[in-house]
């Protein structure tokens, strides 16, 4: 990556600060822009007080601080946006506001101020409910099943629209669902918080047998870095997962194994655990592979490390 000023949207939270933290290392000056409503300033630890890093507390939803703080930088990663899947359906303008509005200023701060070139933190989740497995990135989509994915499918037509009426230069990453440290929601975090409430009975939304792909923080950070600095075309797409997948009941296993409980399992029934819950994830990632890049975790290894993770900090599941 030859940009030198980095401004990350989102850069408080789980993948954002380790993003921040690795720019740092690099020598990169990084302004991290952030609503704190789930970030956290602890998860930038590392880099508060370093030279070139700041903190803006801001929200994508007020343009002009957010035109302000953007001002002056090389490259933005845009990683803010409301990651509740689960509960779309229950607040339904949160996903078209946080993430596909958010968006839309993201690309006009930018717009004002010069700046070109932005890497954007998409989903798997847009891909529905596919026909093809391992999903490549040139799937046709099928109908869209979920708030989350739909806006943030939204947030690529806008970014792609962008790159080609305005010449921007984009990076488009379609993730599985990140596992590591700082992590604060998802399936991991929800059986942690249950199996702390009632070691001995856990409620498995769905059956149990859902298939889904995921990546260690670290490997997914690797990933965009790598992209960024090898493509350099107006608009590059990538799925970014591994080349396997677990059940939730596999998952479940190792939770229970790491915390040495064995819970009685009660299940909701059906193959989706709610309405937009995919029963089958796995990406194709033979592009980003294609650039050398491969994980250095397996699923397995990254839901012990995330729940290693979470009984290190119980700070943590209190906040969230």
């Amino acid at each position: 990556m030859d940009d030198r000023r980095v401004f990350v949207t989102g850069g408080a939270g789980f993948i954002g600060s380790h993003l921040v933290d690795r720019l740092l290392d690099d020598g990169r000056a990084v302004t991290a822009y952030d609503n704190l409503s789930t970030g956290q300033p602890a998860f930038l630890e590392r880099a508060i007080g370093r030279p070139g890093f700041r903190l803006v507390e801001g929200d994508l939803l007020d343009l002009p601080h957010l035109a302000a703080a953007l001002a002056g930088h090389d490259l933005v990663v845009h990683l803010a946006a409301n990651a509740d899947v689960r509960f779309g359906l229950e607040h339904p303008r949160r996903d078209l506001e946080q993430n596909t509005v958010g968006t839309s200023h993201v690309l006009e701060a930018m717009r004002a101020a010069g700046v070109r070139r932005i890497a954007f933190a998409s989903t798997g989740s847009i891909y529905g409910e596919p026909e093809v497995f391992p999903t490549p990135e040139s799937c046709p989509f099928p109908v869209q099943t979920s708030l989350y994915g739909a806006s943030k499918l939204a947030g690529e037509g806008l970014i792609t629209a962008y790159a080609t009426g305005f010449g921007f230069q984009a990076y488009i990453f379609r993730f599985v669902s990140i596992l590591g440290e700082r992590y604060s929601h998802g399936h991991v975090f929800d059986f942690y918080k249950k199996l702390l409430a009632d070691p001995d009975e856990i409620l498995v939304l769905g059956d149990g047998q859902q298939k889904k792909s995921y990546l260690y923080v670290a490997d997914c950070v690797a990933a965009m870095r790598l992209a960024i600095e090898r493509c350099p075309g107006p608009v590059t797409v990538l799925n970014l997962g591994t080349e396997e997948y677990c059940t939730v009941d596999q998952s479940l296993d190792w939770i229970c194994d790491r915390l040495g409980r064995r819970p009685r399992r009660r299940y909701t029934g059906g193959e989706r655990g709610w309405v937009g819950d995919s029963p089958f994830i796995f990406l194709d990632t033979s592009r980003i592979r294609a650039l050398g890049w491969r994980p250095t975790v397996t699923i397995r290894d990254a839901v012990v490390r995330t729940v290693d993770y979470l009984r290190a900090t119980d700070w943590v599941r209190q906040r969230a």
